[in-house]
């Protein structure tokens, strides 16, 4: 008896240490682990798409069928040459915005600083021209800053690349990952196991197409509210509002600096004005749209939705708010036919 309480113990240490030195493990390749989840997800969001673009018979060759590997490549052709063709359309017109605000930022700031000083938020004396053109202190610190900066610019690159990578070859073999996968289960639940699984794919995929849309609703709105306020190239901002909407936290902030500069070189106020329409958009966007588009293309309450994101972000930050959504349509999958499937039977 003794004998055997002490082989328990034994087993328990054991596996308690194999258990540790598994979560260190993957503790130290979480970074990684999180480009293979994103990879999945959006290879399981862009697989309708590819079955679609596959039965197109203008694409086929000869009487075959076009290769999986041709059809995500016209996917990712796609995408690269629509972001190559927005670039093309917005980048020398935004670097000519910028030389002329840069020439006009010695007025401007005259301007603003008259005005500050006409409302009695600074004293007459004080220059705001040369608090902003005093050189930062400590040199070694901005320099650590660059690296810093360049360093996450070439990590962000790297990333992204992986992702395309790792989504094309999941697409390619998802048939096969997808056999494997069940194939881990036992023989009687391998059915219960793909019909979930089924049901998880077609969430994300409603949560890619969400997202879309999202980006839709947001470039028209920008479009018609920029327009009417007489913003230059209004619909090239529109455009890059419209896909900026698309990444969560950063996006909207980084798509609006372009149209609030440009807005700001035809006047201080056309400038406010395009900030004040951001902001108020983005409120509407986060607590009325975003709720109410995934509720709808996910099947997620708008509870559960805000929540998801709050979450997401606080943990993980930007990749936490991507993909706070989908995983929270992947627990309630689980949930409902894991759990409540059985309490019902």
């Amino acid at each position: 008896m003794a004998t055997d309480q002490r082989a328990l113990v034994r087993y328990a240490v054991f596996c308690t240490a194999v258990g540790i030195v598994l979560m260190w493990a993957l503790y130290l390749v979480r970074s990684q682990l999180l480009l293979i989840y994103v990879s999945a997800l959006f290879a399981t969001g862009l697989a309708p798409l590819v079955a679609i673009i596959e039965r197109q018979r203008w694409l086929r060759i000869g009487k075959r069928r076009l290769p999986r590997p041709a059809a995500i490549l016209v996917i990712y052709a796609t995408l690269l040459g629509s972001i190559a063709a927005l670039g093309w359309a917005t980048v020398p017109i935004l670097v000519e915005q910028g030389r002329q605000f840069w020439k006009e930022l010695p007025e401007r700031l005259d301007l603003l600083q008259a005005k500050l000083e006409q409302w009695g938020l600074i004293s007459a004396g004080a220059s705001y021209k040369e608090l902003l053109q005093q050189a930062p202190a400590g040199g070694g610190d901005a320099v650590t800053t660059a690296l810093f900066a360049v360093w996450g610019f070439v990590g962000g690159i790297f990333g992204l690349v992986t992702i395309l990578l790792l989504t094309f070859y999941l697409l390619v073999d998802a048939k096969d990952v997808f056999s494997v996968f069940v194939r881990l289960f036992p023989k009687s639940e391998r059915r219960r196991v793909s019909d979930v699984c089924e049901l998880a794919a077609g969430k994300i995929s409603a949560w890619l197409g969400g997202q879309m849309l999202l980006g839709l609703i947001i470039g028209v709105t920008s479009a018609i509210g920029l327009g009417l306020m007489g913003v230059p190239y209004f619909f090239v901002l529109a455009v890059v509002a419209g896909i900026g909407e698309m990444i969560p936290m950063i996006g909207p902030l980084l798509s609006a600096i372009p149209a609030v500069a440009v807005a700001f070189t035809v006047s201080p106020g056309l400038g406010l004005a395009v900030a004040i329409f951001f902001f108020v958009q983005q409120l509407l966007e986060n607590n009325v749209l975003v709720p109410k588009v995934m509720s709808q293309q996910v099947g997620l309450s708008a509870v559960t939705v805000i929540a998801s994101l709050v979450i997401g972000s606080a943990l993980l930050g930007f990749v936490g708010a991507l993909l706070a959504v989908p995983t929270a349509a992947i627990l309630q999958v689980l949930f409902e036919e894991l759990v409540l499937a059985d309490k019902d039977a």
